[in-house]
């Protein structure tokens, strides 16, 4: 059988668990849409009558499609490649601390493909200016600088700098390591609850970093919000800001629950993005729920498409990333495909626009936007680690450009773990939390309940714990798992490097974990 894929199988693999798929094809496939990489191991497959059939997916959507034109992202695959590549070495080295070979080596697969590196000259890395240039023979040099609290980003051809004035973002906290657990990082003297059974969480942990080709670099656990295991790869420790790739979607949500919160926003509304308001415009019947559930109908290509095509042009889900646009206007501008509502598709266009709305309310309120996330989020719920990269016009790249501490996106795990509440105070709207952990309509109606609203559900069974149970899961084996029937909150986070073998691990260390603490629900 000769196999036609070659891209990455990245988040909706892990979901979908398809690994009939890559036992027919001998492995993974390229990164990035069209270039090489390491293809996600998939845990625990359905079995074959579970799986959606890929004719029925495409057939479906094709009945419902609308006649609108596709216009690909312009510009050259290389230089896209090369973008990304120098956008993560950036980010490596000067926000994680990584050593350059290591970080050339092992991450940032998907956006800067690890067989295409070869093609182009070694990263030199500029500890001056903190910028990486890697030239391209023959063609330009990509620069990435980083840009303090907003990170790093790559320059666009022509430019020497950005198109905003960064922003120092400072946590209003006291030291960490003065505070108590989970506003600071004191933890507890006293044991662990006595119905934990500690011998299987730490052989959970264990399992975790059993397999060294994983590449494991973080794994936290808590129950009923305290910290009972965790472990750190030599060189990272508890509040190192880790690539979390797209773990950010779930940050977007968030950010746009405390705005509903707030009575900005309301799920059901029409979606005020600016390029829609002329007249006859279709895309005004397009809800925030259709957004944040992945089912806004835009034209997009994206990797996770049952009908892409990898010998295709390059696709829009990662030209977000790497083509050095207003990413906010691109993703604004993509014409409809499907009604919204009807078909459900991880794009990255989606949780674009939901940053779009974000800035869209801050700045209508005559406040600072790129601070907005640490004033109205992270300062209630102690952390103070998360990096959000932007765009050169200063855009939050949360669909994946965010660096976020293990301990830290446990955190965030528990707020949602605590229906939005914490100590004391309700963060999030009251059913914001069941919002999205509930299937979408969308995907539903697919016979695919693995999305929710802007975080992945266990729906099919494809990860070792309860079906109730949802999770952010982000390129090159990252998650941050949301277990109530347990009380637990699972942090993996690993190098793209180890992605295939990341699911694996995970659900080794899953099944322990799930029988060393009792089921509370």
């Amino acid at each position: 059988m000769k196999c036609s894929i070659r891209r990455s199988l990245t988040t909706t693999a892990v979901a979908l668990g398809l690994a009939a798929v890559l036992a027919s094809c001998g492995g993974g496939g390229g990164g990035g849409g069209g270039g090489g990489g390491i293809g996600i191991g998939a845990p625990l497959p359905p079995t074959t009558a579970q799986l959606p059939e890929r004719e029925a997916l495409i057939a479906r959507a094709r009945a419902l499609e609308l006649n609108t034109p596709y216009v690909p992202p312009p510009g050259n695959v290389l230089e896209h490649h090369t973008s990304g590549y120098a956008k993560t070495m950036c980010s490596a080295v000067f926000i994680t601390g990584i050593d350059p070979d290591v970080a050339a080596e092992s991450l940032g697969y998907f956006v800067g493909p690890y067989d295409q590196r070869k093609n182009v000259g070694k990263p030199v890395v500029d500890r001056v200016k903190k910028e990486v240039r890697i030239s391209i023979p023959n063609g330009p040099t990509l620069v990435a600088r980083h840009f303090g609290s907003q990170g790093c980003v790559t320059l666009p051809a022509g430019r020497d700098d950005v198109l905003f004035t960064p922003v120092e973002v400072k946590s209003t906290l006291p030291d960490p390591a003065t505070q108590p657990w989970p506003m600071g990082d004191v933890l507890p003297g006293d044991p662990p609850p006595a119905d934990v059974d500690m011998a299987w969480v730490n052989q959970a942990v264990d399992a975790a970093f059993g397999v060294p080709e994983a590449y494991t670099s973080a794994f936290v656990v808590t129950h009923k919000g305290r910290i009972v295991a965790e472990r750190y790869m030599n060189g990272i420790g508890a509040t190192t800001p880790l690539e979390s790739w797209s773990m950010g979607k779930s940050v977007v949500a968030t950010m746009m629950g405390v705005l509903i919160k707030q009575g900005v926003y309301k799920l059901d509304q029409p979606a005020p993005i600016p390029e829609w308001q002329g007249a006859g415009d279709a895309r005004q019947q397009i809800k925030i729920s259709d957004i944040l559930q992945m089912s806004s109908g835009l034209r997009i290509k994206a990797p996770d498409d049952p009908d892409f095509d990898p010998n295709g042009t390059y696709p829009d889900h990662v030209y977000y990333y790497t083509g050095r646009i207003n990413a906010f206007n691109y993703a604004a501008t993509r014409p409809q495909q499907w009604p919204p509502g009807a078909v459900g598709r991880y794009r990255n266009t989606d949780p674009v626009l939901a940053n779009y709305l974000v800035r869209l309310a801050v700045e209508k309120r005559g406040e600072e936007y790129l601070s907005f996330p640490q004033r109205a989020l992270f300062d209630k719920i102690g952390i103070r680690s998360m990096v959000i990269e932007t765009d050169p016009y200063g855009n939050f790249l949360t669909q994946g450009y965010d660096f976020m501490s293990a301990r830290d996106w446990a955190r965030l795990g528990n707020l949602y773990l605590q229906d939005g509440m914490w100590n004391g105070e309700r963060i999030l709207p009251e059913g914001f939390v069941n919002f999205v952990s509930s299937v979408a309509p969308a995907w539903a109606a697919d016979k695919r309940p693995i999305y929710g609203g802007f975080f992945w559900i266990n729906g099919m069974s494809s990860l070792a714990m309860p079906t109730s149970a949802y999770y952010m899961l982000g390129a090159g084996g990252q998650f941050v798992l949301v277990i109530p029937s347990h009380d637990l909150i699972v942090v993996r986070i690993g190098h793209s490097k180890g992605e295939r073998f990341a699911a694996s691990t995970l659900n080794k260390a899953l099944a322990l974990l799930t029988a060393a603490v009792p089921r509370v629900r």
